[in-house]
């Protein structure tokens, strides 16, 4: 071959190197184009509920306290703190409960003090009206301290404040949408668990660049601090976004999130809610503390936080108790299932009994909440809910930015 054919080979070459070079080159652009398409318009569309939920979120980490603080006389012991074993026994407080119910009214279980100060919280429907009320017994006299709406019939402008953000957190208040009020929230979550894992591929700096694309640019413009701070709100808070999201999803689409999960890991009797009580052949409904009694005897451990009653004739108790190191450092809950009829123990659900879907199941409230890391996990979740509307906010201005920007370029191209 001769050195003329060896620089032709070799400038044949380059050529399609470069050629192929630039193909790759934009090939990766229109593939960020798409994601940062798919990222923007999820924004857009899903952005304004994300800083809703977000926020009533971030009140929410904390309602038992802001409840305790807005209306102390209704959930406060008058009686001088004793601690739990100073309490009433739990037949006293049954018969207060009994007493103080309406005719007609159904509960669905009763909750434990959240301290030694606080009361046993009864929510239950009135049948008179159809509103859901809540009650609080004293814990050491066994006197009801207050008796309110919760939820009304009437309307979200009469529940109470934690109804109202509760309601407004978990369906936006669309009651009747698709059949299920928490559809809506459900899916826009799905989305957003999109949105912010493109955001994360969006931001991915080279290696090179981490420093820069973990920190704010000091003396920035205006437009490059907005940029910052979406980039950088996104960032720090996206593991704990995504584990919010997806528990939200697993708590508004919750038949088709086992569904999913079912797939990988059945899911066992007592995680679905399939357990049920034993024919009642005469027998009459054991009373609750009968129930906890007989979940104690074989299950010890941690402190008494709830207890749910049966919903139908062939429900069960399901008693519930925390902080049971054992069971797990971070869900720390295990729930018994009796039977009403018999006291017999019928199934239990914790993370030493299920499967690895069930685990995963148990997750999913303790991760949304925060409560899975303690004091450390609800103050991440409360400082993401706060970034929500941040990076809405923050989102549509980078959107009116670029718009301008492009209209400008157009007008300078236009011949004049």
């Amino acid at each position: 071959m001769t050195d003329q054919q060896i620089s032709s080979f070799a400038t044949s070459s380059d050529k399609g190197g470069a050629r192929e070079a630039a193909h790759r080159r934009e090939k990766m652009k229109a593939r960020r184009k798409l994601w940062l398409d798919i990222h923007l318009y999820i924004g857009l569309i899903a952005g304004a509920m994300l800083a809703l939920i977000g926020l009533t979120g971030s009140a929410l980490v904390f309602w038992s306290e802001i409840d305790e603080l807005l209306d102390p006389a209704m959930f406060t012991s008058t009686a001088a703190p004793g601690g739990e074993a100073a309490f009433a026994p739990l037949g006293r407080i049954r018969e207060a409960l009994d007493a103080a119910l309406p005719a007609g009214a159904k509960t669905d279980g009763v909750r434990m003090p959240r301290n030694e100060n606080g009361c046993y919280k009864v929510y239950y429907d009135d049948a008179a009206n159809g509103d859901t009320r809540r009650l609080c017994i004293d814990p050491y006299t066994a006197k009801v301290l207050g008796d309110r709406v919760y939820w009304s019939k009437s309307g979200p402008t009469q529940h109470s404040l934690m109804s109202f953000l509760f309601q407004l957190h978990w369906s936006l208040l669309l009651y009747d949408v698709a059949g299920d009020p928490g559809v809506v929230v459900g899916v826009a979550a799905l989305l957003l668990v999109v949105s912010v894992a493109t955001g994360v591929y969006l931001w991915w700096p080279s290696p090179r660049k981490w420093l820069a694309a973990v920190t704010l640019k000091r003396n920035a413009s205006s437009e490059r601090l907005n940029y910052d701070l979406h980039k950088l709100g996104g960032v720090y808070t996206a593991a704990v976004m995504i584990a919010v999201l997806i528990s939200g999803v697993s708590m508004n689409l919750s038949t088709q999130f086992q569904w999913v999960v079912a797939l990988f890991s059945p899911l066992s009797a007592a995680q679905r809610g399939e357990i049920v009580s034993g024919p009642a052949e005469g027998r009459p409904r054991i009373p609750f503390e009968q129930a906890v009694g007989a979940a104690a005897r074989r299950y010890p451990e941690g402190r008494l936080e709830d207890i749910g009653f049966p919903k139908e004739a062939n429900g069960v108790y399901e008693v519930c108790r925390k902080d049971i190191a054992e069971v797990s450092r971070f869900i720390g809950t295990r729930c018994v299932m009796v039977d009403q009829y018999s006291g017999e123990i019928l199934g239990v659900r914790d993370p030493t009994h299920g499967t690895a879907g069930d685990v995963f199941m148990q997750w999913q409230w303790p991760l949304h909440s925060g409560r899975a890391f303690g004091w450390t996990g609800r103050i991440l979740v409360f400082v993401t809910g706060l970034v929500c509307p941040l990076l809405f906010v923050t989102g549509v201005i980078r959107w009116l930015q670029k718009r301008r920007a492009k209209r400008f370029q157009r007008g300078a191209k236009a011949p004049s």
